[in-house]
């Protein structure tokens, strides 16, 4: 929740920031790049050492780390310093991530898993949809820098908490050191293929820069594909990484993340620069989409158990795929209650996706491995929407024109739409990979691939297959 909240309330802070401090465009977009690039790079990193050493720890340094980082920011001098306390801040938001869904599977039996994860989906929805109204208020009246301020006596707060909750003991992975150079490629891939993608939206998909930042991305993940598959103890063990319910999930929020966050990107473009309204006019506009993303995820909780994980992300999938297509036909001449309600549809949407795809990534994961799926769940997350932008810049009109003045609905806004729809179809596919209630009923939900270097696995794994059906399907 205050990594949303600090994301989201960043966004209202930076044109402040600029002027305090006298930073160029692109200093400024380094505050936000720096950051993703340092988390998207350590989430699988921190997933492992929060496997092998303790999720509630790796929390507690997290926390501590990010307030402190927090309290850098507010005392910065300068623009560098920012830049570099805001990497800083990503890395010890990295260890946040994955330790919260490992110590929800931790701290809550089976029946009860799928709730706390529509609470935990509800409370970041209402951290995102409450950044810009606090961050509005605090840069008004106390500048930019209460902005990071906010977060220290949050973080305290957090730590205090993570020391007073008594957590299950965890299985821990028994393997030998770290493969420090499988980490480094790791690190590497993501950071190179962010970078690239964050930089679409100025150069565009054939600059030489992105053009070498994929080719080099390639290369990365050949080197890194071979090196697992001659080690004997993978990166991602074959426990996960054979899981077919988890891989379908991480392809759903990808793609699933990648079509949202584009057509959000194209329509704010499009209310603020083509129809010519205010900041706070389009964010309420916008506004029933977080509403129904708070409401609708105890909503898919219920789903999820009446129907199963197939039908219900199938459903979610298909609400985010016809609002994408909504918003490609909708203009100036629309009334707003039409804009508002393809927004709606959209956030409850992504709340059904959401909640479904990560329910089965925490419910299916191999005992003793949380952190690592955790983190690669959170990869998912953070690069789906990266790409979803840069499919939308690199299709968009550079400049203003008659076409994009009559709305969404332009020949290049349109075009974008559209195709972040099919980005987001392509979610199907994995989503009918997922259990069916037939299987969740029968016991097949919970049956899990067996590692054979892990033997706690294997007995879990075998405890939870052999359990009693609770009906014939």
């Amino acid at each position: 929740m205050i990594v949303a909240l600090d994301g989201t309330v960043l966004l209202v802070a930076q044109p402040d920031l600029q002027r305090d401090l006298g930073a160029t465009v692109t200093q400024v977009q380094w505050t936000s790049t720096g950051y993703l690039l340092a988390v998207a790079s350590f989430l699988v990193i921190a997933g492992r050492l929060g496997d092998r050493y303790g999720h509630q720890r790796l929390l507690f340094v997290g926390v501590l780390g990010f307030g402190a980082a927090s309290a850098g920011i507010a005392l910065a001098p300068g623009v560098g310093w920012v830049i570099a306390l805001r990497i800083a801040q990503g890395v010890f938001g990295a260890l946040l991530q994955p330790a919260t869904l490992a110590l929800l599977r931790l701290v809550y039996p089976p029946g009860r898993l799928g709730a706390a994860i529509a609470l935990r989906t509800s409370a970041i929805g209402v951290a995102a949809g409450a950044g810009p109204l606090l961050g509005g208020f605090l840069v008004t009246h106390l500048g930019w820098r209460a902005v990071f301020l906010v977060n220290v006596p949050v973080a305290l707060a957090i730590a205090g908490l993570t020391l007073a909750v008594r957590v299950p003991a965890t299985p821990r992975v028994r393997s030998g050191r770290t493969d420090l150079v499988t980490a480094a490629l790791f690190a590497a891939t993501l950071a190179t293929l962010v970078h690239a993608l964050a930089g679409v939206p100025e150069h565009g998909w054939a600059a030489p820069r992105t053009l070498l930042g994929l080719v080099l991305v390639v290369c990365l993940a050949v080197g890194l594909v071979l090196r697992e598959r001659r080690s004997t103890e993978p990166f991602v063990p074959p426990a996960v990484a054979r899981s077919v319910p988890v891989a379908a999930s991480m392809a759903i929020l990808l793609v699933t993340s990648g079509g949202m966050f584009g057509a959000l990107f194209v329509a704010t473009f499009v209310l603020q620069n083509a129809l010519g309204l205010d900041p706070l006019t389009s964010g309420l506009r916008v506004l029933p989409m977080t509403v129904l993303m708070v409401l609708g995820a105890p909503v898919a909780h219920t789903l999820l158990r009446r129907y199963g994980a197939r039908r219900t992300a199938i459903a979610g999938q298909v609400l985010v795929v016809l609002a994408v297509l909504g918003l490609s036909g909708l203009g100036p001449a629309e009334p707003w209650p039409v804009w508002s309600a393809t927004f709606a549809v959209l956030g409850a949407g992504f709340a059904v996706v959401m909640v479904t795809a990560t329910g089965t990534v925490v419910g299916d994961t191999p005992p003793g491995y949380a952190g690592v799926v955790g983190g690669l769940k959170q990869t998912a997350m953070n690069v789906g929407p990266t790409l979803g932008i840069a499919v939308a810049a690199g299709l968009m009109p550079l400049e203003p024109s008659a076409g994009l003045l009559r709305g969404v609905s332009g020949p290049g806004t349109g075009t974008a739409l559209l195709v972040l729809a099919a980005l987001a179809a392509l979610g199907l596919l994995p989503a009918s990979l997922l259990p069916s209630r037939r299987d969740r009923d029968t016991g097949g939900e919970r049956r899990l691939i067996p590692s054979p270097a892990h033997p706690e696995g294997a007995a879990g794994s075998a405890g939870q297959a052999t359990s009693r059906p609770r009906g014939r399907g």
